[in-house]
């Protein structure tokens, strides 16, 4: 219950207050990504897969979106297993998925013929995004430590 809570407050908190910031470069870090990995490291991949396809398919109903329906749940499904997974530490498990969530979106956004997704998309826009939600994941690290024992599996 506490992780659907973690993740609708999340969603709110970048639609409305997030995505409105005048960073430079117009990207703004991605904190339903945040959420995502730090309730997965917290439940294990299976809670993980399943919180991260639900808060995707919120962020992709959610206005404004600009990308098929579905997009972003397969994205933070898959981050969300990772998460779960663990990739060695915590602080390297949330920096891989902080790395590869946006070029996984972007990758995907290519297979389908997204057309946003260009040159300047990936040269410009998404290193931005990736600096920003790192620069905010050590929020997620700390809340995590709070928690006790990750549940990475074994």
């Amino acid at each position: 219950m506490m992780a659907v809570l973690i993740v609708l407050v999340t969603v709110l908190v970048q639609v409305i207050v997030v995505n409105r910031l005048g960073l430079p470069g117009g990207a703004a870090p991605d904190l339903v990504l945040l959420a995502v990995v730090g309730v997965a490291m917290a439940r294990g991949p299976v809670a993980g897969t399943v919180i991260g396809f639900c808060a995707g398919l919120l962020v992709d109903v959610v206005p404004p979106t600009a990308h098929l329906l579905g997009q972003y749940a397969f994205v933070l499904a898959l981050v969300g297993y990772l998460a779960g997974r663990g990739v060695g530490s915590p602080v390297t498990t949330v920096i891989v998925c902080v790395l590869i969530a946006p070029l996984l979106a972007a990758g995907l956004g290519g297979l389908i013929s997204d057309p946003r997704v260009t040159v300047a998309t990936l040269t410009e826009q998404i290193p931005l995004t990736i600096v920003y939600t790192l620069i905010a994941s050590p929020v997620v690290m700390w809340l995590n430590g709070r928690g006790g024992q990750l549940r990475y599996a074994a």
